[in-house]
């Protein structure tokens, strides 16, 4: 690939004369593609049903993905929540809760950093990751359609507004090609929101400066070729024309067979460690609410500590109905009475607006 970026100002598209190609991954993913659970898996499975020339079993990469979910569970255990009135005992709970999105996440990466090692054509970046947001980027991704962007790329040195920080850089040296991808344990919590529309933005603008920004930070690795994915961990349907895929069609994108077995066994591994841990922690709480309340039942038992009416002394319903009928009767009213006749219009009074402050004690 030829870059011409001499005498060319910052911010000025870039073209590469074998068109630098920044668009959604869209390779083809149907029924005639799928295999069954046994070639998934690596189980006696004929040439005829290989659908890339590598393949990878979990009882291969087993000690090391334990080891990935060992560090993690670690992690998360490790965890000191703050206090919080309103969890109280069950603060530990929620703050485990918390930390099994960021861990799970972080999880994906680095088995499919271990995992994409079958395949010796792949090379995986995964630390210091930051690709400039070059403004002509934005613009150019904001105000066009994606399609027609195709062979466009920027100087990555041009005037940037920011910057986007991918997973994982996946660059296929054999094909050229390089794969920007954002692993989510779950797309369910985006919903409706604009926020899966900002991160496609983002990605995709990166997407105009990586070539360049690969040559110039990593050795002079060159791609034509750059595609994005949104990769859904809970392998929810996929829409490859808007870059979700799902977890469950990794293998299409490290072009090697049995990842996502592995990745599914994965999960379903550290959702049980998981378990184990939520429920140690849940039966800790309740055992400590528990210690409460019986202490609390053996205090009020005890002779001369009688219950306190909080609510002035204990009277019978018929005591409490009688006061109750000779307070109307008086027709007392202690917290003041409004005068009915009383109809003049209230003096005008000057209204002060503003910001919250603290006010002097005198």
């Amino acid at each position: 690939m030829t870059t011409h970026t001499l005498s060319v100002p910052n911010g000025k598209v870039l073209r590469s004369t074998a068109a630098a190609a920044s668009m959604f991954s869209q390779r083809p993913f149907g029924p005639d593609a799928r295999v069954s659970l046994d070639a998934r898996t690596g189980i006696g499975e004929p040439a005829a049903l290989r659908r890339h020339p590598h393949i990878v079993r979990f009882a291969e990469v087993e000690a090391d993905l334990d080891l990935l979910i060992d560090r993690a569970i670690a992690a998360i255990a490790d965890g000191e929540p703050t206090e919080d009135e309103i969890l109280g005992h069950y603060v530990h709970i929620a703050s485990l809760v918390r930390a099994v999105s960021f861990r799970e996440g972080k999880l994906l990466e680095q088995a499919v950093e271990r995992l994409a090692k079958v395949n010796p054509n792949i090379t995986v970046l995964a630390q210091s990751l930051k690709l400039p947001l070059v403004r002509a980027a934005l613009e150019a991704v904001s105000g066009n359609d994606w399609s027609c962007l195709d062979g466009v790329k920027l100087d990555c040195e041009a005037p940037a507004k920011g910057s986007y920080t991918p997973d994982l850089i996946v660059v296929n040296r054999a094909r050229h090609t390089a794969y920007i991808l954002d692993l989510k344990r779950s797309l369910a919590s985006y919903g409706d929101t604009s926020r899966l529309e900002e991160l496609k933005m983002k990605m995709m603008a990166s997407a105009m400066v990586l070539p360049d920004w690969l040559y110039k930070n990593h050795k002079r690795m060159m791609v034509d070729t750059v595609e994005v994915a949104i990769v859904d961990g809970a392998s929810r349907p996929s829409d490859h024309a808007t870059g979700i895929w799902a977890l469950s069609e990794i293998d299409d994108l490290l072009e090697i067979d049995g990842v996502a077995a592995c990745m599914a066994e994965l999960r379903l591994q550290f959702g049980r460690r998981v378990q184990q841990l939520l429920e140690a922690e849940a039966q800790k709480a309740l055992g400590v609410m528990a210690a409460v309340v019986a202490n609390a039942r053996q205090s009020s038992a005890m002779p001369g500590n009688p219950f306190i009416a909080l609510n002035g002394p204990a009277r019978a319903y018929e005591e409490e109905r009688a006061i109750a009928a000779r307070d109307k009767d008086d027709g007392e009213c202690d917290l003041g009475c409004f005068d009915e006749d009383q109809d003049d219009e209230p003096e005008p009074v000057r209204i002060r607006v503003g910001f919250a402050r603290r006010h002097r004690q005198h």
